[in-house]
């Protein structure tokens, strides 16, 4: 059974970069799609972005294309979520998802069977 370590996350302000990591221990995320998920306060669990085991295709939520991307290192058995241009609407928990199911990249939270802990990002005005 995998499980997901995630990094980074923190306080920043508009318009800042961040990176979050995600790494893998018990497995290895060569098998799973990946994605990232994202909530904010008092808001349901959005989609932010997939990506295939190879890492071939992604896949982003319309809101957030242009200013992330989800690189995979299957070698370092870690996904990432590079983010810019960071915006406060941004502020939220993050969280990295794996999945055996799916061969294509996909947003439904439902179908992730291990989940990491979550980090906090926030994003100052």
């Amino acid at each position: 059974q995998v499980q997901l370590v995630q990094s980074g996350g923190g306080l920043v302000q508009a318009g800042d970069s961040l990176r979050l990591s995600c790494a893998a221990s018990g497995g290895s995320i060569s098998t799973y799609g990946m994605a990232w998920f994202r909530q904010a306060p008092g808001k349901e669990r959005e989609f932010v972005a997939a990506i295939t085991r190879s890492g071939s295709i992604t896949y982003y939520a319309d809101s957030l294309k242009g200013r992330v991307t989800i690189p995979r290192d299957n070698a370092k058995n870690t996904v990432y979520l590079q983010m810019n241009s960071l915006k406060p609407e941004d502020t939220g928990v993050y969280s990295c998802a794996a999945t055996s199911r799916s061969i294509l990249p996909r947003p439904e939270s439902v179908l992730y069977d291990y989940w990491g802990q979550g980090t906090q990002v926030t994003v100052s005005s």
